[in-house]
């Protein structure tokens, strides 16, 4: 009979018990152990310290696959940083990527999608939902980096309804992000899951409004095959990549760039930065440029993006490894009242055909994903910081994640006692769905977590 072993080992945190049989090949190993140290206690006892090891690595349920591809446009076309007709460009600072992280345990598939893009909206989302094979696509989770310095996804209207964005650029980004998300599909591999949070130390970002309101923690999740390599690392952290912006004719992933090469270069897989609650107005800290010329804002690019990497590969050094993480990914479609004039013209007359339950109301999926001990929200828009710190705190999670402007991207988001308050806040109020966006999204984020960890 095939004999049996038992280790203790920790999945999903906790310690049990785990009991293997022996496969022919694992008998051979055994035998050759024994004849090697000349049936040795030594060897009798590495024996049995392998063998268990081997096994486990057979039973790997958690698996992990990533891909990237470049949606730089050639031509080069003009960059939107905001509501208006986009800018011209003449000049290119690094590519724009979509990038892709498919995870997988117990026959539950979640995809991560990152585009470096000011917004991506569900209309265009649920295009490349459409392309994608083998995950639901409620389990797809895509997200903005909100790079200023990128072509036009909204097709913003100006002031006599006429659209500048180029329908055939945002079609082949439809399809270039499909094809990765099937392409990480294709490559999912055992993997162990490393989480970690912690400070984002140096000057990475500031809040424009008020100095000091914005949170520096950064969100680290790590991906990492069997074999040790890094498969993915993905960056959670709440910061505007608009260090260059859209009035100076580049086009650019703007930090996020740097970001992607250091880690890349450092730890090896791919790179994801998923921004975070960075409304009202958490931007880069850029404070200290040397100039305003182009070389100048993109060597703080490098610096910013280079620091924020260097960051996120301390913090992820020492974080938590998880065997064998459990997923669950539950998702809502909340309706929206869009009170606000500026954001009614724009959803009235995008070309993107926004679909909507009735007047002025639309319809978005908000996601709660559980991924061992890391918990993620993700967030349909610029949610203001102090949103984004309640959020955490109530999560009630060593290791929360918020995907700010994934799945959707329809503005600020403010509470009601924010909301057309400080003279500060008049733009930002101008530009989001209205008063009670806040409040709602709230409160349905907050019971969507609760559901996660009690059905």
């Amino acid at each position: 009979m095939a004999a049996a072993r038992h280790r203790k080992t920790l999945v999903n945190g906790n310690e049990v018990k785990l009991k293997k049989k022996c496969n022919n090949k694992q008998a051979a190993f055994y035998k050759s152990c024994l004849l090697c140290f000349g049936y040795s206690l030594r060897g009798l006892l590495l024996a049995f310290v392998l063998l268990p090891a081997v096994s486990v690595a057979y039973g790997q349920s958690f698996r992990a696959g990533a891909a990237i591809r470049v949606i730089t446009p050639d031509p080069l076309l003009p960059v939107s940083g905001g509501v208006g007709p986009p800018r011209p460009t003449h000049i290119q600072k690094g590519d724009l990527f979509v990038r892709a992280l498919v995870l997988e345990s117990s026959g539950t598939r979640i995809a991560f999608v990152s585009i470096d893009n000011l917004g991506w909206p569900a209309v265009l989302g649920d295009r490349a939902r459409a392309m994608i094979t083998g995950i639901p696509p409620e389990n797809i989770l895509i997200g903005a980096t909100h790079t200023h310095s990128a072509p036009d996804a909204y097709g913003f209207p100006d002031e006599h309804g006429v659209h500048h964005a180029d329908l055939a650029y945002l079609d082949f980004c439809v399809r270039q992000m499909a094809d990765a998300v099937n392409e990480a599909v294709r490559k999912l591999e055992p993997a162990t899951l490393k989480v970690a949070m912690g400070a984002a130390n140096g000057r990475i970002a500031f809040n424009y409004y008020a100095e000091e309101l914005y949170d520096p923690r950064c969100s680290v999740m790590q991906a990492v095959a069997m074999n040790g390599n890094v498969i993915a690392t993905l960056v959670n952290y709440a910061v505007h990549p608009e260090t260059i912006g859209s009035k100076r004719g580049v086009l650019s992933p703007d930090l996020c760039g740097p970001l992607y090469e250091r880690i890349e270069d450092r730890v090896g897989g791919v790179a994801l930065f998923m921004n975070g609650a960075l409304g009202g107005m958490v931007t880069a800290d850029n404070r200290q440029a040397k100039s305003e010329e182009t070389s100048a804002l993109w060597a703080e690019c490098v610096r910013i993006g280079t620091l924020l990497a260097d960051e996120a590969i301390r913090l992820i050094h020492d974080g938590q490894v998880v065997t064998d993480p459990e997923l669950r990914c539950l998702s809502k479609q909340v309706t929206f009242p869009v009170e606000t004039t500026v954001m009614q013209y724009i959803l009235n007359h995008s070309p993107l055909s926004y679909p909507s339950p009735a007047p002025n109301q639309i319809t978005t999926r908000i996601n709660a994903v559980k991924v061992g001990p890391a918990t993620i929200l993700t967030i349909p828009g610029e949610a203001l910081p102090n949103i984004g710190y309640y959020l955490k705190r109530k999560m009630k999670s060593d290791y929360p994640f918020l995907f700010g402007l994934t799945n959707d991207a329809f503005g600020y988001m403010l509470t009601k006692v924010d909301f057309d308050s400080f003279q500060r806040y008049a733009y930002i109020t101008r530009t989001s769905l209205g008063e009670m966006t806040g409040e709602i999204y709230i409160d349905e984020a907050l019971a969507l977590v609760t559901a996660l960890y009690h059905e």
